[in-house]
């Protein structure tokens, strides 16, 4: 058809060249447009060619049926097909199934012998630091979402203040010019004076057209990286020369049946305004230097830290339901199945991204930020805790997991803990404060290593869907083999081993058959150092020395 109209003359030669560049530099410039739909053939590769072929083979038919019954069989057939597609593939979750399946296949697996240590326990819940984020910021601007990186060797909540979406013009024509960085271990975190860092982004997760970081990064992609990746998670960090950067993790898709995401990398984008030079960069090449997986080692301020998606550590989480072999997460078998519990009323999911210490452990695991998952059985009344999962939130290719069923350790899983710490404080008035984000908290005391799971109260109003972020939240540990639970004060971190001691000690002491050297190791050491001895003490003896002085004084003038 266009070869014949161009064959008529030169105004159609002319109407057809031109429109033919037109269409090129369209295709050139509004690619991050369109690449959702390049990915979606991607992802969907195998079950589009089942049925286009399928199609192919049946329409065939259909044109060679000398009868009306036989044509109208074929069409039943069609419609039979596509719809037992639909009920396997998506109603039954067997394609779900299957990319899990794959994920498992392709997964660096470590079974820990022991449990690591946590460290720099972060107070405030997610859903807290967005509350409190947005006391900050005015009417037009919002917050990203937070995110926690290791900053200058702390670990702190960064965010972006950006133009709000309610306000078009300032998306166009604003920069990001400012980023929170929160200390992840304080009760009370501030938003003000040092902790309000200015620097200016050109692009941004809530700023319009070629300036929003979705499509800038997109724009960036080469040909084959427009089928194969996406942009997931924005994250706010310091790079090796002390500058902060935005770094975009990516999301690759591999295999040709049933495709599944990967680790695919970061792209960097450096700071920087809002100029001539940079639109042009952006609308042409986009915007980010990208490092490759296997790169992400050759730069320290990217190990070991925070840039894996969550889509992908929960994907690759879940796949250790074919532990026990391909079938067994089937409803016949199920011995090794496990599902990521989901807590109704928690406006924040696993993984929970948690800092682990693997000193002195027989693995090649590096201290670091983590994605930590708690395992359950599958069953709505199953709620133990069946494997500890640790997956390196760098991006590293590793999983590393602790089978807490198959050492018979019996510990309450996550589901159970809201339900614990409900019970210990029936005074609350639990219909405006839920106790949230239950994570690891694992030390070492008493002999050996107990595994605790710290969760925190948050308050919610009747006609809000946000938590309000409290200024000194109310924490609770609840032990995972003993279920009690242990209040803390969110003040004094340095405390939480002697509070857990003096609530558990005597029961550790008599079920386990612990001596008073096991309970209480440092003991000996306080009583020979006077200057260790607690302050109120001396003070009680002091004020009782007084007391008996002015005794006998009182007692001489009687006399």
């Amino acid at each position: 058809m266009i070869k014949s109209y161009y064959q008529k003359g030169k105004k159609q030669k002319r109407i057809v060249i031109i429109g033919g560049i037109i269409l090129v530099l369209l295709l050139f410039f509004l690619r991050d447009d369109y690449q959702p739909v390049l990915l979606f053939l991607r992802k969907y590769i195998f079950i589009i060619l089942l049925g286009i072929g399928f199609l192919w083979f049946t329409l065939a038919k259909f044109r060679n049926a000398a009868s009306t019954v036989k044509r109208l069989l074929i069409l039943v057939g069609i419609a039979a097909f596509f719809a037992t597609l639909w009920f396997f593939g998506w109603k039954l979750n067997l394609y779900n199934y299957m990319q899990t399946y794959n994920v498992f296949n392709n997964l660096n697996l470590e079974e820990l012998e022991e449990l690591p240590l946590t460290q720099n326990e972060r107070i405030q819940p997610f859903n807290n630091i967005v509350t409190m984020a947005y006391e900050s910021v005015g009417e037009t601007q919002e917050v990203s979402l937070p995110q926690l990186v290791r900053v200058d060797s702390t670990n702190q909540w960064t965010m972006a203040v950006q133009p709000a979406k309610e306000y078009t013009w300032q998306r166009m024509n604003d920069n990001t010019e400012e980023i929170f960085v929160v200390e992840s271990t304080s009760p009370f975190p501030r938003f003000s004076n040092e902790n309000r860092v200015p620097v200016t982004f050109s692009i941004g997760e809530s700023l319009a057209f070629s300036r929003n970081t979705y499509n800038a990064v997109v724009q960036r992609f080469n040909f084959f990286q427009l089928f194969t990746m996406e942009p997931s998670d924005v994250f706010y960090m310091k790079n090796d020369a002390g500058n902060w950067v935005q770094v975009v993790n990516l999301i690759k898709w591999k295999g040709f049946f049933f495709p599944y995401p990967t680790y695919g990398g970061v792209m960097v984008v450096d700071s920087g305004e809002h100029d001539l030079q940079d639109y042009l960069e952006r609308i042409t090449i986009g915007k980010g230097s990208y490092i490759a997986p296997d790169e992400i080692q050759e730069y320290p301020y990217l190990k070991g830290q925070n840039t894996l998606a969550e889509r992908i550590s929960q994907l690759q989480a879940q796949s250790l339901q074919f532990l026990g072999g391909f079938t067994d997460p089937l409803p016949w078998n199920m011995k090794t199945a496990v599902k990521i519990p989901e807590l109704p009323e928690d406006q924040n999911q696993q993984p929970y991204v948690t800092d682990f210490d693997f000193e002195g452990m027989p693995t090649e695991a590096v201290n670091g930020l983590y994605h930590w998952f708690g395992l359950e059985p599958i069953g709505d009344e199953r709620t133990s805790l069946a494997f500890s999962v640790m997956i390196p939130a760098d991006g590293t290719q590793k999983l590393y997991y602790y089978d807490h069923s198959a050492k018979k350790e019996g510990y309450a899983g996550v589901s159970a803990m809201p339900l614990k710490v409900i019970e210990s404080k029936k005074e609350y008035d639990w219909s405006v404060n839920k106790p949230v984000e239950f994570r690891p908290f694992i030390k070492k005391i008493a002999g050996k290593k107990r595994m605790f799971v710290l969760g925190t109260v948050a308050a919610i109003r009747d006609d809000s869907k946000q938590f309000d972020g409290a200024a000194t939240p109310d924490l609770a540990l609840v032990d995972a083999e003993y279920r009690d639970v242990i209040w803390i004060d969110a003040k004094h971190p340095s405390k939480w081993t002697t509070t857990i001691l003096n609530q558990l000690g005597e029961t550790w002491k008599a079920s386990e058959n612990l001596t008073e050297e096991q309970l209480y190791p440092n003991k000996n050491d306080l009583d020979m150092n006077p200057a260790a001895m607690d302050s109120i003490p001396v003070m009680e003896i002091e004020i009782d020395s007084m007391a008996m002085k002015a005794a006998e004084v009182l007692s001489d003038s009687l006399k």
